[in-house]
């Protein structure tokens, strides 16, 4: 089965509300191949190693997205991981590789939002304003 960019962005975007924001993981299960290969160190293999980490995470967990890109099997998203339990968030660019029509592959890279005054730059990390 193959997908489009399009078809695979609106893909991952479900994927992440289902799993993140609703806590679904019946429906989660659906989006997640069987065979999920996890590349995050931080994260234990497959799709259980997943879902066994936000089933462990605070209810207040959320992630929201603001950009997103595909080309080919390849999405990457740009997002924001709030309500961890941690003292600030985790914004992500998270890789996916879609197989399939289903989530088969992911790597991410994840930084601590910064305050303003942390800001060399003087931008927001996600978003148009800084985190309160």
């Amino acid at each position: 089965m193959k997908t489009t960019p399009e078809e695979n962005k609106a893909l991952v975007l479900e994927a992440f509300d289902t799993l993140f924001n609703k806590r679904d993981y019946e429906a989660a299960a659906r989006f997640w191949s069987d065979a999920y290969i996890q590349h995050s160190a931080h994260i234990k293999p497959g799709r259980e190693g997943l879902f066994n980490l936000i089933r462990s995470s605070p209810d207040t967990l959320r992630y929201e997205h603001q950009r997103i890109v595909a080309e080919g099997d390849y999405v990457i998203v740009h997002g924001r991981f709030t309500g961890t339990g941690r003292p600030v968030a985790s914004v992500a660019a998270d890789i996916i590789r879609i197989e399939n029509g289903r989530l088969a592959e992911h790597w991410d890279v994840l930084e601590d939002e910064a305050t303003k005054a942390e800001s060399e730059s003087g931008l927001p990390m996600f978003g148009v304003r800084f985190p309160a």
